[in-house]
């Protein structure tokens, strides 16, 4: 019996049941014939549905496919920020690793507002988010609860969340304020000024914080240490940041001022403040900034900075993720990769 010509198909992509209805036969059996159970149909009906599925150009939807199998192969990448160029980097590194393993990325711009991680967090129940790469907003939320109730896996990329049972993927941050501080010391900057977003509930700048506290604790009373400050810079307060940079070359007392940025988003704002001021950084002024841009060698004598490794992050925790989507299921990982200084004029 050969394939119906009546009933074409309609325009468009063609359905199993187009297949069925050209092939005289129903959709369970196309639907054995697609998943290999031809030893359940004879040698004619098997034949029919490949002949009807050639001459209609029929492809199962993936989409379909892995849904039946329990699993949508998407992974959300919920990020801050993503005017953060730190945001963007690490989201390349993971679509990278996705892709590599036949996973689609799905993007969530939480855009620094708390609200919408829950919204995030739901989405992996509502359209069937297989696992989340998650770089939180808010860590004073428990929000992380509900995806662990439904099984879904969760990876915690750069800012940490106390309690919760998940890898987690992060730079250094000790290691790279040691490596800031090791740098301005050995180029003669003895004062210098930490600038940071708020801390509150962001692991990675209270570390950053943290770590730089201690340091120059330890270093007080010795005449040829360093001494250092902590200031917390917002969108609405760059009046107040070039006060404090002016502040900042008044108690310098002779030792060379600097200032480190805590971050991309602090090293522009810092860069416009210093402008505005008629400085030139490298000579009022050291600097080093934590985070490479494309940008940095462009922006004064050029920004000194330390690069974080964005595209391992993004790809380490992908593959986290995965490995954990696949059945791995071994004690929670804590994954801290090491920065890299970029000399350049500012320092």
């Amino acid at each position: 019996m050969s394939p119906r010509k009546s009933d074409p198909a309609a325009p468009g992509r063609a359905t199993i049941a187009d297949v069925a209805r050209h092939a005289g036969v129903s959709k369970t059996t196309v639907s054995r014939y697609l998943n290999g159970r031809h030893e359940l149909l004879t040698p004619d009906i098997t034949e029919r549905v490949r002949h009807t599925i050639e001459a209609l150009s029929y492809r199962p939807s993936p989409m379909a496919q892995a849904l039946k199998h329990g699993r949508s192969r998407l992974i959300g990448l919920a990020v801050a920020d993503i005017t953060n160029p730190f945001s963007v980097a690490v989201l390349q590194g993971a679509e990278k690793t996705c892709q590599e393993a036949g996973y689609l990325l799905v993007l969530f711009n939480l855009g620094n507002e708390p609200g919408r991680e829950r919204d995030a967090l739901q989405a992996l129940t509502d359209y069937q988010i297989d696992g989340l790469i998650l770089n939180r907003v808010d860590t004073h939320a428990q929000l992380w609860q509900g995806a662990v109730k439904y099984g879904k896996p969760i990876v915690l990329v750069d800012r940490d969340q106390e309690g919760v049972d998940a890898d987690y993927v992060s730079v250094d941050n000790a290691a790279v304020i040691a490596l800031a501080l090791a740098h301005l010391q050995a180029r003669g900057w003895g004062e210098v000024l930490l600038i940071s977003e708020p801390c509150s509930g962001v692991s990675s700048r209270s570390a950053r914080r943290d770590t730089f506290t201690a340091a120059m604790a330890q270093q007080a009373g010795n005449p040829e240490g360093l001494r250092g400050s902590f200031w917390e810079s917002t969108p609405d307060n760059q009046e107040q940041l070039m006060q404090r940079l002016r502040l900042l070359r008044t108690q310098a007392q002779g030792r060379r001022p600097a200032v480190l940025a805590g971050n991309a988003v602090a090293t522009l704002r810092i860069a416009s403040a210093v402008q505005a001021l008629g400085w030139s950084l490298g000579k009022e002024l050291g600097f080093v900034g934590i985070d490479e841009t494309e940008w940095a060698a462009l922006i004064g004598p050029g920004l000194s900075t330390i690069a974080q490794p964005t595209d391992a992050l993004g790809r380490t925790a992908a593959r986290c993720l995965i490995e954990r989507l696949q059945g791995w299921n071994g004690p929670t990982r804590r994954i801290e990769l090491p920065g890299e200084l970029q000399r350049r004029g500012s320092s």
